[in-house]
């Protein structure tokens, strides 16, 4: 998975990925937002998957809301596998 977040250039390392002969699949979730029964087929997927419990969060750490400060730290180093998630006290 490659992507980007805020309209950043994002280079793609293209040559090494030639060299390994990997294969470049493309997505855009506006072909799905924007074509109604695509989604609501994957509103339909995503609410079965929580209702089974198929879908479940990973949590990298909590922390209480008094440590918000603490908690921003932790995410702009981008040290987390996980959502970051801020607890009322």
């Amino acid at each position: 998975m490659y992507g980007y977040l805020g309209g950043m250039a994002s280079p793609l390392p293209l040559v090494p990925l030639l060299r390994k002969a990997l294969t470049l699949r493309a997505h855009s979730i506006m072909r799905t937002t924007s074509n109604p029964p695509a989604l609501a087929e994957a509103v339909q997927f995503i609410r079965c998957g929580v209702a089974s419990g198929a879908f479940r969060p990973v949590v990298d750490r909590s922390f209480p809301l008094g440590q918000i400060v603490e908690a921003h730290r932790y995410l702009e180093a981008s040290e987390q596998v996980g959502k970051v998630v801020v607890l009322p006290e």
